[in-house]
């Protein structure tokens, strides 16, 4: 009976003492270093320019229009002056809005893919951590550090940045 309490201590030790395995990743970098991210920056950039482009000429359009009223604001009646200036006025509040409805959309479009972006690296990570025989993997970035020291070797945040790119660049 003390043999079987002694092994049952021992396994119990063994068992205990096994090794996690922890590693660490800098989520800011990990993020804004993925070339899947760089692309998309690069495709809305270039969609904000093609908006701002649509908004400016739509600005200078009015611009135009505004001066042309103006012009003939001054030889009109006064009532038929504040009736073309009043529309002026509602013209220029729905451009506004519209250009204004435009820009959200396009933000939150932004945000979605970013959104989409980091829900697939959290999996990836995942994934990984699970393929490659991890406890635990930390997150941590300038803003929020949750890991404060951690050695190179438990740094897994170049290793999996590859790896995403890797994976991204074969789809």
């Amino acid at each position: 009976m003390k043999n079987l309490i002694y092994l049952i201590l021992i396994a119990f030790a063994f068992t205990s003492c096994q090794q996690q395995k922890i590693g660490y990743v800098d989520n800011s970098i990990l993020i804004n270093e993925i070339q899947e991210k760089k692309d998309l920056e690069t495709k809305f950039q270039g969609k904000q320019e093609a908006f701002k482009k649509k908004t400016d000429s739509i600005s200078q359009a009015f611009q135009l229009e505004v001066q042309q009223t103006q012009l003939t604001a001054q030889k009109s009646s006064q009532k038929k002056a504040q009736e073309l200036m009043g529309g002026l006025q509602q013209k220029q509040q729905l451009l506004q809005q519209q250009i204004q409805f435009e820009e959200q959309q396009l933000n939150q479009l932004a945000q979605s893919e970013i959104d989409s972006l980091i829900i697939k690296v959290k999996d990836f990570v995942k994934s990984y951590g699970k393929t490659n025989g991890y406890t635990y993997i930390l997150g941590t970035s300038d803003g929020a550090a949750s890991v404060l020291y951690g050695t190179d070797e438990n740094n897994l945040t170049q290793t999996i940045l590859e790896a995403l790119n890797a994976e991204y660049n074969n789809e």
